[in-house]
């Protein structure tokens, strides 16, 4: 199976991202690079990823003077080695099989972009309803006016760079529009596996806030096009506060 370039943004996750690469360096199939992009943390984030070489000796970092999460991407797309992207966010968390059946799926389905679906198996139930709505939307929406979870997103350098990477001025769905650009040109579906992430934005801000939150800016997306101008406000980090 093709090789894979793993593009993980971070922004003072010290506490989190030895998670992460605990799970890659754990994964059934193996090849890959990471290619993790730092947003010029302000905590060790790039000291404890670097712990990994051993387990992860295909590891790479680089650090921004300017912070992003589209800019991250991008920067870490330019970087990658091979033709197979996959984007995750620094609190991802995946289970051992994770890449082998994804890049299984990709293969027989012939897709170059994709989605995954959000997992809550160590959640408590009031967030499985809440994840199993938000899931069920994915699905159906892939058909018609695709959406996607930017923390774990599958691409294709020439995907990539043939819609222009991820648009740097929006701050609120970019994912969105990512995965819509690609689908105008490319197949894209949501594939049957799923990754976990940490829940502290629900906890901090409450699923139902963040479900209508997401829920007014597509709908005003379908409607009205893109969010260049912060209409809902949304700040990279916020949650880091707590």
């Amino acid at each position: 199976m093709k090789p894979i370039s793993i593009v993980v943004i971070t922004l003072n996750e010290e506490k989190r991202i030895a998670r992460l690469l605990t799970d890659l360096s754990k994964q059934s199939y193996q090849n890959f690079e990471v290619i993790l992009v730092d947003s010029n943390s302000d905590d060790h984030t790039v000291a404890v990823a670097e712990k990994f070489a051993p387990t992860l000796p295909s590891l790479t970092t680089h650090v921004m003077t300017t912070r992003g999460v589209s800019l991250g991407r991008n920067t870490g797309a330019k970087l990658a080695k091979h033709s197979t992207l996959l984007f995750l966010d620094a609190d991802v968390r995946l289970d051992s099989n994770f890449l082998s059946r994804s890049v299984a799926k990709l293969v027989d389905e012939q897709l170059e972009v994709a989605g995954v679906y959000m997992g809550a198996s160590r959640l408590p139930f009031h967030y499985k309803l809440g994840y199993f709505a938000f899931n069920a939307g994915l699905f159906a929406t892939q058909f018609f006016f695709p959406t996607a979870v930017g923390a774990c997103i599958f691409s294709s350098k020439r995907v990539h760079e043939e819609i222009g990477g991820f648009d740097e001025e929006i701050i609120l769905c970019e994912d969105c529009h990512y995965v819509k650009k690609a689908a105008k040109t490319w197949r894209f579906r949501m594939i049957p596996t799923a990754f976990e992430f940490d829940p502290r934005r629900l906890e901090q801000d409450g699923i139902a806030k963040m479900g209508l939150t997401y829920l007014k800016a597509n709908v005003r997306r379908f409607f009205m096009g893109e969010m260049r101008n912060n209409e809902i406000e949304y700040p990279f980090d916020h949650y880091q506060k707590q």
